[in-house]
């Protein structure tokens, strides 16, 4: 309600808000008194109407002899507030008529006119103003988004839509690039729409964007988690550079992080094949029974993921000529060692014999 208005004429008045706004499917009170002039003029009728496209159409009616009529297009949902007007001996000074499931078309000027005698008639008009709250939805712009390889175009991946309301709303989107449009439907209840953009990549993938919107000071917000494919990146882990002769349990371990995840992980070797006692398990690669040097070569792991999207993706490792275990080396220089110290030890005893055999000779 901005104000009262009142219209005087020779002492009589219609007082009436001179606006009144409401939501769709609420309920609203158009208020319309009638200020008695002294002496009192006699009220014949009370007339309610709505002007569309400069013409009258009559909503409801009320008088003292007929009672209360109102418009079938309007009888279920507008009555007179006041049980007064009803009664067998009506008093009509308060015709104020409620609105109720107020719809978008009930947005009008309405007159409220008294007919009197012998004053003549008296009328005052309010302005009705209905009101739409919007719907608000987040979703992704494509069910599928993908990261393309070594790309860096922008795309919009995420749309939040504040739908269908009058007066329009505003959309405070998530901190990044964005693009806003807003326009007004058939119905005279306006749409605002803002795309979230950016370059889709493995890095975005699982980050959530919030969209904030404000109507009427009322703030209301819904999220979007993004779901973007991207192609595996593959790296095999388990050599650490001493696979040693006649070493036990050792593997290889191929790991890759895709979306959707790897579907199906391929091991081969380049130039050659698969050794007989090395066992594909999946992801892993089981090396059976001791290290040899028939184990040497560059093993290579390559991952697929389910939606079949890009190349596969592959990584390698290669096993050089396995080498002595240090401990079998110390084992042997300490051998040496023994031998060579033994073997002075017998050369230095059988000098002292012969020259002793000398020395009793002469």
């Amino acid at each position: 309600v901005c104000r009262i208005d009142r219209k005087w004429v020779n002492g009589q008045s219609v007082e009436m808000d001179e606006e009144k706004s409401g939501f769709v499917g609420s309920k609203v009170d158009l208020q319309c008194r009638f200020i008695n002039s002294s002496p009192p003029v006699k009220i014949s009728q009370v007339t309610w109407q709505k002007l569309v496209n400069g013409s009258k159409q009559n909503v409801a009616i009320a008088n003292p002899s007929l009672g209360v009529s109102v418009a079938p297009l309007y009888r279920d949902r507008v009555s007179f507030k006041s049980g007064a007007v009803r009664r067998r001996t009506p008093n009509l000074e308060d015709t104020t008529i409620t609105f109720s499931s107020l719809r978008l078309s009930d947005e009008a000027a309405y007159i409220c006119e008294y007919t009197t005698f012998p004053a003549g008639n008296r009328e005052n008009t309010v302005n009705l103003t209905v009101f739409v709250r919007p719907t608000i939805q987040m979703s992704l712009s494509t069910p599928t988004l993908v990261a393309a390889r070594s790309s860096n175009v922008k795309t919009p991946v995420a749309t939040c839509v504040l739908a269908n309301g009058k007066p329009p709303g505003t959309i405070n989107a998530c901190p990044g690039e964005v693009s806003t449009r807003e326009y007004r439907n058939e119905d005279g209840t306006f749409t605002v729409q803002s795309d979230y953009i950016l370059v889709p990549s493995r890095d975005t993938h699982r980050e959530t964007l919030t969209c904030v919107t404000t109507y009427n000071e009322e703030s209301f917000s819904d999220s979007v988690i993004l779901d973007i494919q991207y192609e595996p990146d593959v790296m095999v882990e388990g050599y650490d550079g001493n696979w040693y002769l006649n070493r036990e349990n050792v593997q290889l371990n191929c790991l890759a992080d895709a979306n959707p995840s790897v579907s199906l992980y391929q091991w081969r070797v380049m130039n050659g094949s698969i050794p007989d006692n090395v066992e594909i398990r999946d992801n892993l690669l089981i090396f059976k029974g001791p290290v040899t040097y028939e184990l040497q070569g560059t093993y290579v792991c390559e991952a697929t993921t389910a939606s079949g999207r890009g190349p596969h993706q592959w990584t390698s490792v290669l096993l050089p000529l396995p080498q002595i275990a240090t401990s079998d080396v110390v084992s042997v220089v300490a051998l040496l060692l023994a031998a060579g110290v033994l073997l002075g030890i017998t050369i230095t005893v059988l000098i002292l014999k012969i020259r002793s055999r000398k020395d009793n000779s002469s």
